[in-house]
């Protein structure tokens, strides 16, 4: 037996196990469900074989849209109702969120004004070295 062989071979054992742990599973589930539940249980087989799969599915997609459109004023109503108590909470806490603004605008400005000296500092030799080329080139161009 070659190589190609074996693959092929253990491709078919796999695929048999699997279907075959599938029906299993199916089985016991079936068990498990009490007998009034399992009129409910879909034959898929029995469906896409019985030639109105194209009828069942445009079916399922009706039940959908209906579905979306019931719940989209819902979703809509709260939105709606959302960004009512979001104004108002605004309107309430103006001045709260205004003092908060100002200090979060000045801690950030120190931090930058930090960042910006570290940075500096860091890198005095490479600024210092770029500011005299671009002095010279300003002087060679300009005589």
């Amino acid at each position: 037996m070659d190589l190609e062989e074996l693959k092929r071979i253990r491709k078919a054992n796999i695929k048999a196990h699997k279907e075959k742990k599938k029906a299993y599973y199916l089985k016991k589930k079936l068990e498990k469900m009490p007998k009034t539940d399992r009129a409910d249980v879909i034959d898929y087989e029995q469906e896409l074989f019985s030639g109105n799969f194209l009828q069942k599915i445009k079916e399922i997609a009706k039940k959908q849209k209906y579905y979306v459109d019931d719940r989209k004023d819902i979703i809509t109503a709260k939105i709606q109702e959302y960004r009512e108590k979001k104004q108002q909470y605004y309107l309430e806490n103006k001045k709260q969120r205004l003092e908060y603004d100002k200090q979060y605008r000045e801690k950030k400005k120190e931090d930058l004004k930090a960042y910006r000296k570290e940075y500096y500092k860091k890198n005095k030799a490479k600024i210092l070295a770029k500011q005299k080329e671009s002095r010279i080139a300003k002087a060679e161009n300009g005589i």
